[in-house]
């Protein structure tokens, strides 16, 4: 641990269970940040919460309910994580929805409910962070959760994959919007994350495929991810803006 994040006010979406979100609060705390962690589990967010707060104390650990599809819901997270804390500095978009289905029967409710989330959840919380980041004087550091399926090819994802390919769109062009403020804003895209979640939205089998085309032969591990997250977050990344970073050993 370096310090990379110290004194840094950082808030993580979907930061409940065991994936991407909490190892990634968990990482920031590790290396000095404050950490509001989210999501609209309020069972599961209050016990991540509540073990975070064990092992780094109460003073650095805020939950806070949010559905990433409320704009009110967003908009209330950023100002209270700002008013506890006294400023925002990093944000981190973790929340996303997946599922399998071909877009043969697919429906319209299936493609609007993980575009809500996926991507213009994503778009509500980057908005919502910016405008208190450039009202704060500017700085700061947004990281986004995108997938590798925003480049490739895979069936039964047309909608999770168009949804994380606007996730990279959205990054590369907000970045430029905020420039000028000293803000940076980047992404990364997992290939593969082993966490429990995934196993509920998926076949056995497709795991077992997808974890035989990595280099490694497996998953990576949430905490993998989470640390690529805190680089891009850190000052390590100061003149990175706009981009995305492949969390992968999987290639074409």
């Amino acid at each position: 641990m370096r310090g990379l994040l110290d004194g840094k006010v950082v808030v993580v979406t979907a930061a409940a269970g065991t994936g991407i979100g909490s190892a990634a609060a968990r990482r920031c705390l590790e290396e000095g940040a404050f950490v509001v962690v989210s999501d609209h589990h309020e069972r599961r967010l209050a016990a991540i919460s509540a073990e975070l707060a064990a092992e780094h104390g109460t003073d650095r650990v805020w939950p806070a309910i949010c559905d990433v599809t409320d704009t009110e819901a967003v908009t209330a997270l950023i100002q209270g994580a700002a008013g506890h804390f006294g400023r925002l500095d990093v944000m981190i978009n973790n929340a996303g929805l997946g599922g399998t289905s071909s877009v043969l029967e697919m429906t319209d409710d299936q493609w609007r409910g993980v575009l809500d989330v996926t991507l213009n959840g994503t778009f509500r919380c980057l908005r919502a962070a910016l405008r208190q980041m450039v009202a704060q004087g500017g700085g700061g550091a947004v990281v986004n959760n995108a997938s590798v399926l925003g480049w490739r090819a895979q069936a039964g994802q047309a909608h999770y994959a168009a949804a994380k390919a606007g996730v990279m769109a959205l990054t590369r062009c907000a970045a430029m919007d905020v420039a000028e403020h000293g803000i940076r804003v980047n992404a990364v895209a997992p290939s593969l994350a082993a966490h429990p979640f995934l196993a509920k939205v998926t076949t056995p089998e497709l795991l077992a495929d997808l974890e035989r085309r990595e280099a490694f032969g497996r998953a990576a591990r949430p905490e993998e991810v989470a640390n690529v997250i805190v680089f891009l977050a850190s000052d390590l990344a100061s003149y990175m803006t706009g981009e995305v970073i492949s969390v992968s050993s999987q290639h074409p």
